[in-house]
């Protein structure tokens, strides 16, 4: 199998590195990445100056713009290497609830989706002594996985692995995202120059942990998979809106 990896954290990042490092056991890799950290980049693509693709000395190719440029390019232009599956990460803390709506890990595998590759995002709910070897052993399980399987539609999973010695996992849930208050810190410094600036602060904590989501799982030790979808749709209020709306007049 060909692999094709890409993170938000920028090619030098650790998880990156452990990430291609265990997918090459399983088939050839490619890593094409940000060449610095576009955390919360989401799936924002560069529009207003030209991007550059470029191979580092560690031979990981990167691209001065975000997750989704990356993958958007080594997909439309760099047709030598033809992936059947993407990987993104191993971002250096969660992506759950809300935060996939923002997180350029996310935005990588769900890029690849759209191209009709099948994508997992692969996040370590960690940012201080990040257990690496844990997500590995997680992300060779599912690389077997699907070596062996015979999984032929696109789809785009996100995987959330506890930060904690691999033999205290409970085990794998699949589960739903969890909701987390939005509330965030904005914290307001002074510039060089006198004036006010912020930079906003933390995720606030999450409101919506019950059993079933992916905060839970994390909370209790089990790797979270979480299948995701990009229809925007409210079903539910398609119907009610085609009724409530005939009265209007547009014409």
């Amino acid at each position: 199998m060909k692999f094709l990896v890409c993170n938000d954290d920028g090619y030098l990042a650790e998880g990156i590195h452990v990430l291609a490092q265990t997918l090459s056991h399983f088939g050839e890799v490619r890593v094409v990445a940000p060449e610095r950290d576009r955390s919360g980049a989401s799936n924002s693509l560069t529009l207003d100056r030209p991007l550059s693709l470029k191979k580092g000395r560690n031979g990981f190719f990167y691209v001065n713009g975000t997750p989704t440029d990356c993958v958007h390019l080594a997909l439309n232009i760099m047709d030598d290497f033809i992936p059947d599956m993407v990987f993104s990460g191993i971002n250096h803390g969660a992506n759950m609830g809300d935060d996939t709506l923002y997180s350029g890990t996310v935005a990588a595998a769900t890029e690849a989706y759209l191209l009709d590759i099948p994508a997992v995002a692969v996040s370590l709910n960690g940012k201080v002594n990040k257990q690496f070897e844990t997500a590995a052993h997680v992300v060779r399980q599912f690389a077997q996985f699907f070596v062996d399987s015979d999984l032929k539609e696109p789809f785009l999973w996100n995987l959330n692995v506890p930060n904690i010695p691999k033999e205290e996992l409970s085990g794998i849930k699949t589960v739903r995202l969890g909701r987390r208050h939005h509330s965030q810190n904005l914290i307001p410094i002074k510039s060089p120059r006198g004036e006010t600036v912020y930079w906003i602060g933390p995720a606030g904590a999450a409101k919506d942990e019950e059993k079933g989501t992916d905060f839970w799982a994390v909370a209790n030790n089990f790797v979270a998979l979480t299948p995701l979808s990009i229809d925007l749709t409210d079903a539910q209020a398609l119907s009610y809106l085609s009724q409530s709306v005939q009265s209007l007049n547009v014409k």
